[in-house]
């Protein structure tokens, strides 16, 4: 294998991820990321059940564990910012044996730093054409350099240009709900804690790992499909603004942070389904191949395992095929979480909102809650963990 090059676009979790199982097997390997830099932008992720799996064989899951949010405790307010109910994040999120939560930039840093001194990085750059041949690869960048390739691999998110350059325009099956996720000053004061706010067909949230630090605020609201410019940051925050106006507790404020965030992020809860993951010597990973929306939680974790699963085939006789084969069933299952996560998790009327502050209330107190969470959270704990590594 050592003759064999391949070319990752995207340096965010599946692309290093991957470029770490290859560099291992002998691949000469490239990852071009469009941006100047790791991207230092995100939010929180999960990693679960086979996940954790995957790094304790990368020999990261303790430097992962060290960057841990820690975060204590998950807390429902009203919109006078009353408190509601106040539970321990470990229990509502369901985290058990080694399931973690890590910022994204914080992941993504140490899987660049664990294969840099092996791979090939270009930042700033991005792939321009893609001429797919029976030998190899021809591939011309952004920058006007070009190169020749045993295989390329698009770990390159949900909108993926690897995608359209292969496989033509693909449609999202769109969850009917948009999120917004940025950073503001702490207003709240919080630390290592996170507020939800609800309000019907909309929810809030806020969470800061410390007092001095700056606080993140996502914003969900249902919504049909929206015409808008994905391009266009402008119109973006005025859909926000549109959807939260008037909405009480301090979403005025968070509005008002909005213009001055470095870091705005805003999309559809969408998802990507497509009936092969590959197209002669191109194939997909992460999101690019199988995005399971924001609302599953299962986002990096199937990045992950798709990375440890391609990087034992790729290269080998009917490897695409083989990846493909292996990923299907744990791939399947989390979409399906993620459809019913991006239900449950925009509020509906007043009467589910009250439903479900009651039910808060009153949960500390139940003698069996553990087992009642347990049960709500069966159906993540079975995508989690439905691929044995």
């Amino acid at each position: 294998m050592t003759n064999s090059r391949v070319l990752i676009s995207g340096a965010g979790i599946g692309g290093p991820a991957l470029a770490y199982w290859l560099a291992g097997r002998g691949f000469q390997v490239t990852v071009v990321e469009r941006a100047a830099g790791l991207r230092e932008a995100g939010y929180k992720v999960d990693v679960r059940g086979s996940a954790t799996e995957v790094l304790r064989k990368m020999g990261l899951l303790a430097a992962c564990q060290a960057a841990d949010t820690g975060m204590r405790q998950i807390t429902y307010v009203k919109s006078d910012g009353g408190r509601i109910a106040a539970l321990p994040a470990d229990l509502l999120m369901g985290r058990r044996g080694d399931d973690l939560e890590i910022m994204r930039w914080d992941l993504s840093r140490i899987l660049h730093d664990a294969t840099a001194d092996r791979v090939e990085y270009v930042f700033g750059d991005a792939i321009a054409t893609l001429d797919d041949g029976p030998d190899g690869v021809d591939v011309t960048f952004e920058s006007g350099a070009d190169g020749r390739f045993d295989y390329v691999v698009g770990a390159d998110g949900l909108h993926s240009s690897t995608r359209r350059k292969v496989m033509g325009e693909t449609p999202l099956n769109h969850l009917g709900a948009y999120i917004a996720i940025y950073t503001v000053p702490n207003l709240l004061g919080i630390e290592r804690e996170e507020v939800m706010y609800s309000r019907p067909g909309r929810l809030v949230f806020a969470y800061a790992m410390d007092r001095d630090q700056p606080a993140r605020v996502g914003l969900t609201f249902a919504a049909p499909r929206l015409d808008y410019d994905r391009h266009d940051v402008a119109a973006q925050k005025d859909l926000v603004r549109q959807a939260f106006d008037g909405q009480g507790w301090r979403v005025g404020d968070f509005l008002s942070a909005m213009d001055a965030a470095p870091d705005f992020y805003f999309d559809a809860m969408s998802q990507v389904e497509l009936p092969s993951w590959s197209s002669g010597r191109v194939a997909l990973l992460g999101d690019a191949a199988h995005c399971p929306a924001p609302a599953s939680g299962q986002g990096t974790s199937l990045a992950l395992v798709g990375a440890y699963v391609l990087g034992k085939h790729l290269g080998a006789p009917g490897g695409f095929a083989a990846y493909e084969r292996e990923m299907r069933p744990y791939t399947e299952k989390n979409l399906a979480f993620g459809r019913k996560m991006a239900k449950d998790m925009v509020p509906g009327g007043r009467l589910s909102i009250a439903l479900r502050n009651y039910g808060m209330r009153t949960l500390k107190y139940h003698p069996r809650k553990e087992q009642m969470i347990d049960r709500i959270l069966a159906p993540m704990h079975e995508a989690a963990n439905a691929i044995a590594i």
